[in-house]
């Protein structure tokens, strides 16, 4: 077994989430032949490799963008293994000062691939210590404190830096200038979560059906992750309340059960919808109203539940706040109030057109 191979299984091993993500790791492709959709990164991406490999040297660091779900740390695995060097994985959130990253930069193997995810959360004191080490293979240790502090250099072996961020624009123009290689993740069409459905369905051993896997795919919000999450909560009911094949009817009744419908709308989706459709007469409202009306923080409505809602078009943002649009009224099943904000005014029965 390969070393990133290994390195893989250690992280699984060690993570709190148990069962869920042994089985969420083991679905991921290990190979770029492997990986399903996002066609132009992954052609870019091998070119990027097979150079870097036929002069003998690491590549250069690559930076993934996108939403999550999308791929972004299987990619960084995939990265490390068609190089066959290890990999380290850290986030930003876990390097708040510049002794933080100088200790995981200083214990780099030579070729070692350092997967940082959420880079754009990384503190400022060490993201500027990561660009004399992304450009110059160094870093300065400050020894003391006032006027009798020494800065110390030490050269770090060279290595590749995959920066994952769901939040390109937070990154600072200097930051991203210092990556060779910028691919950015698009959402997966149907069809391609079809192919991904068939191949979990095998490494899980589940029988799915093909109208099975529409259903799935149709309701899995363009997101592989999320795909592959319902797939195992369909075999959960399929193993319990049917014969354990995943069929249509089997998918259609599991996923009401789980709360989500044709569109893929989850509980927060639909409260979301409900709180500014219903209390709110469809807006305008704010962020943080919206967030206290239905019991979550502000973060988790923008993060978690409006990305989803904008690109379907059921609401949209305007400098007043959230409004819901005529699509969101009728996937409730709901008349609009006369006058709701988004609702286009409906013409008097003796208008004439102009």
């Amino acid at each position: 077994m390969s070393e990133p191979e290994l390195t893989t299984q250690r992280l699984v091993a060690a993570d709190a989430g148990g069962e869920e993500r042994v089985v969420e790791a083991a679905l991921r492709p290990r190979r770029l032949a492997e990986l399903i959709g996002q066609e132009r990164v992954r052609e870019q991406l091998a070119l990027v490799l097979q150079a870097a490999l036929g002069r003998g040297r690491p590549p250069d660091h690559v930076l993934l963008s996108g939403p999550p779900g999308l791929g972004k740390t299987t990619l960084a695995l995939i990265i490390a293994a068609e190089l066959g060097a290890p990999i380290r994985i850290t986030s930003g959130p876990a390097i708040q000062h510049a002794g933080d990253l100088a200790a995981v930069l200083s214990s780099l193997a030579e070729g070692e691939v350092l997967f940082l995810d959420e880079i754009h959360r990384m503190a400022r004191p060490a993201e500027e210590m990561l660009y004399m080490a992304m450009e110059d293979f160094r870093v300065d240790v400050v020894v003391g404190k006032g006027p009798g502090a020494m800065a110390i250099p030490l050269d770090i072996p060279q290595f590749t830096l995959v920066g994952a961020t769901t939040r390109a624009g937070l990154l600072p123009g200097p930051l991203r200038d210092r990556f060779g290689f910028t691919g950015h993740l698009d959402f997966y069409a149907p069809a391609e979560l079809e192919r991904i459905l068939h191949r979990s369905a095998g490494l899980l051993d589940v029988p799915l059906a093909a109208d099975g896997a529409i259903e799935i795919a149709g309701r899995s919000r363009g997101t592989p992750r999320i795909a592959n999450r319902l797939l195992r909560r369909v075999r959960d009911y399929a193993q319990v309340r049917s014969d354990g094949r995943v069929t249509l009817e089997t998918a259609h009744a599991a996923l009401a059960v789980y709360e989500v419908d044709e569109r893929g709308l989850d509980r927060l989706d639909r409260a979301v919808l409900d709180a500014l459709l219903v209390r709110f007469g469809g807006g305008p409202v704010g962020l943080s109203t919206l967030a206290v009306a239905v019991g979550e923080e502000p973060e988790t409505v923008e993060e978690v539940a409006e990305p989803f809602l904008v690109r379907e078009g059921l609401i949209a943002r305007t400098p007043r706040g959230r409004i819901a649009t005529s699509a969101a009224w009728a996937h409730l099943s709901l008349r609009p109030p006369p006058g709701a904000a988004g609702i286009p005014a409906q013409p008097l029965l003796f208008d004439q057109p102009d």
